[in-house]
């Protein structure tokens, strides 16, 4: 069992608390759905069990490319170990198909696959809607560096890279994901890390074949079977049912979730 310390940041979707250890919290996946901003709401029960797991999954498998990230270890179902870091208060958008906002700004055709990806930047304030902001924006008010803007810059196009292929694997199509950098501190050192997760509720999914979306849009267009779009994705994955003696995870409702063990 961890100790779990005060709480240091809720999100719509997270918990962050102190964890065991100095520079060390722990990570709690809620099952809030939102949407627009948190204008839509709701709880899907289930959901953050899939996204611990999908992010714990995705994160390792990143590590092991050398794209360093705020993951210790995942704890339980819900939970993650994680380094503290200085998040960076921007939103790193890449997009390999337009869909969205970006169709809906520039009235590109959507699903229109574009000849490279492409990275938008959000500020990270949800008082004023996360704006859409150039990279001068983010120098001239030094929310980042010219230099770890190159890092964040570089290592995202390598976890697309990586992502894209991944995904497309399993029959997916990695439409565009947000991706969100913090500074961690260790000792006189300071470096550039992933942070946030990576999950249908942060990465639009399509299905290869029947452009089935596998993602948060399922609620934010009123789709339905979010959760079995979710799992969908886990079970691709191969996530479950291997880990901790986990034989069937097993979804019949929306808003339920049943885990059988041996």
């Amino acid at each position: 069992m961890i100790h779990k310390g005060k709480k240091l940041y809720e999100g719509k979707a997270k918990i962050i608390y102190e964890g065991p250890e100095k520079g060390t919290g722990v990570q709690h996946f809620k099952d809030d759905a939102t949407a627009f901003n948190n204008l839509k709401k709701s709880q899907i029960e289930g959901k953050g069990v899939l996204n611990n797991r999908i992010s714990e999954h995705i994160l390792k498998n990143l590590n092991q490319i050398g794209i360093k990230n705020h993951l210790i270890k995942r704890i339980n179902m819900r939970e993650q170990l994680i380094k503290l870091v200085e998040i960076i208060p921007l939103e790193i958008i890449v997009r390999n198909i337009a869909t969205g906002s970006l169709t809906k700004r520039l009235g590109i055709p959507d699903g229109t696959v574009l000849d490279h990806p492409l990275i938008e930047y959000c500020y990270k304030n949800d008082d004023l809607g996360d704006p859409l902001i150039a990279k001068e924006h983010i120098l001239a008010f030094k929310w980042a560096t010219l230099d770890e803007l190159k890092k964040i810059n570089d290592m995202t196009f390598r976890i697309n890279d990586f992502m894209v292929g991944m995904f497309r694997g399993i029959g997916i199509k990695l439409v565009d994901f947000k991706l969100e950098f913090g500074r961690l501190q260790e000792g006189d050192k300071q470096e550039v890390i992933l942070a946030d997760e990576i999950s249908p509720d942060t990465c639009r999914l399509w299905d290869v074949v029947s452009e089935k979306k596998l993602d948060k849009d399922r609620f934010r267009k009123d789709l339905g079977n979010l959760i079995e779009a979710y799992q969908e994705v886990a079970n691709r994955l191969k996530i479950f049912p291997e880990q901790h003696n986990i034989t069937e995870v097993k979804f019949n409702k929306p808003t339920s979730i049943k885990i059988k063990k041996k």
